[in-house]
C-alpha cells in the first residue's frame, strides 16, 4: 500500500484483484523456504544451523521464482491503448507485491525460522489428524517419485507430448474467440429505434409499439420500458428508447444469444432501424451510440460527405464480420 501511495494508486477494482491475485503468489516464496529449512531440522540440525543451511539451498530458486511471476506481468507496462491504461495499475501493483514477497522471504522469512522453530523430535506422537496427513503427503511424493522416473525412462515419449502440447496450445489460441472487452450478462439488453427526420410524434409510436409487440412476444423477456422522443439520451423526434429486462438466466437464453435473435425480427418493420445491444460493463467514451462500435466520418463539405458516406456504408455492410450497419 505504501508503493501505491507514492505511486498516485488508490484502491479500486483493478488494484483490488492485483492484490487477491498476489494473496497466492506472496505465500509461494515464505512456503518453498520454510519447508526446506524444515527438512533439515528433521535431520536433527539445529534451528540455527537448519535455517543456514536450508535457506541457502532455495536462494537462487526463490529468486528465479519472483523473477519469473514479474516477467510475465512485464508485457501488460508495454501495452497501448485504452487497455494499456486500464492494467497499468493492475500490473504494477501485483508486481510490487510479489518483488517484496521475495525479499521479505529472504530475509524475515529465515530469521523468524531460526527463532520460533524448535528442534525436531524424531520420538514425538502425533494424532490422528496429523498421522492421516503425513500419509497424504507420503503418498503423493511416492505417486510425483514413480511418475517422474517413468517420464525419465520414456524421454522420446514425452517429447513427442511435450511438442504436442505446444502445438495444441498454439491451435487453441487461434480458435479461440478475442475481443476488446468481454460482454457480460447483466440480465438486460437495450433497443434503440430510430426513424425518418420528418415523422410524426404519432406515426413514431405506431412504429415503436410493432417493436414492442415484437419484444413482448420473446420468451426470454420478463418486460420492459419503451420512451419516444428527445429526452432520455435520445436527441430528437425520430429517436426511441427500450430497455429490456431478461427472465432469470436458468429460465432463458444468454443475453448475447437473444440479442443475435431479436435483430432479424425487426427487419420486416418499414421506415424504422432498430438496433440491439447488450451493453458492456465498461463503456469506453462519452458518447451514447446504436451499436458496440461507432465510425465518424467528418469534412467540411456537406457535398463531399453525402458523397462518401453512402459508399462506405456499402462498403461495412459488404464485409461478414459486421452485421447491423
Amino acid at each position: 500500500f505504501a508503493f501505491m501511495y507514492a505511486g498516485g494508486y488508490s484502491i479500486n477494482m483493478l488494484s483490488l484483484m492485483a492484490l487477491t491475485l498476489a494473496v497466492g503468489f506472496v505465500v509461494d516464496d515464505a512456503i518453498v523456504m520454510l519447508e526446506n529449512i524444515t527438512r533439515h531440522l528433521e535431520m536433527g540440525k539445529s534451528p540455527m544451523q537448519a535455517t543456514l543451511d536450508g535457506s541457502k539451498e532455495v536462494t537462487f530458486t526463490i529468486l528465479s521464482m519472483t523473477l519469473s511471476l514479474i516477467a510475465v506481468f512485464i508485457p501488460v507496462l508495454f501495452m497501448g491503448g485504452v487497455l494499456g491504461k486500464l492494467l497499468k495499475e493492475f500490473a504494477v501493483t501485483i508486481i510490487i507485491a510479489v518483488a517484496i514477497s521475495g525479499f521479505v522471504s529472504q530475509t524475515l522469512t529465515p530469521m523468524l525460522c531460526s527463532r520460533v522453530l524448535k528442534p525436531h523430535d524424531h520420538n514425538a506422537k502425533h494424532g490422528w489428524l496429523f498421522n492421516l496427513i503425513e500419509r497424504g503427503f507420503n503418498a503423493t511424493k511416492d505417486a510425483y517419485g514413480s511418475s517422474l522416473a517413468w517420464v525419465i525412462r520414456h524421454s522420446k515419449m514425452t517429447m513427442v507430448v511435450f511438442f504436442a502440447i505446444i502445438g495444441v496450445t498454439a491451435y487453441l489460441f487461434d480458435k479461440a474467440p478475442k475481443g476488446f472487452l468481454p460482454n457480460d450478462d447483466s440480465g438486460q439488453i437495450v433497443i434503440l429505434t430510430e426513424a425518418a427526420q420528418d415523422i410524426s410524434f404519432d406515426a413514431m409510436m405506431e412504429r415503436q409499439k410493432l417493436v414492442m409487440d415484437i419484444v413482448s412476444k420473446d420468451k426470454n423477456v420478463a418486460g420492459f420500458m419503451s420512451f419516444i422522443g428527445a429526452g432520455n439520451g435520445n436527441a430528437s423526434m425520430n429517436n426511441g428508447r427500450i430497455v429490456v429486462a431478461l427472465k432469470p438466466r436458468e429460465e432463458r437464453l444468454p443475453a448475447d444469444e437473444v440479442v443475435r435473435q431479436l435483430r432479424p425480427k425487426f427487419s420486416g418493420i418499414v421506415g424504422m432501424s432498430v438496433f440491439v445491444q447488450n451493453l458492456p460493463p465498461i463503456r469506453i467514451g462519452a458518447r451514447i451510440t446504436k451499436s458496440e462500435f461507432l465510425y465518424t466520418v467528418q469534412g467540411s463539405s456537406l457535398a463531399e460527405l453525402q458523397e462518401w458516406v453512402p459508399k462506405i456504408e456499402e462498403k461495412m455492410k459488404s464485409l461478414p464480420q459486421v452485421t447491423n450497419v
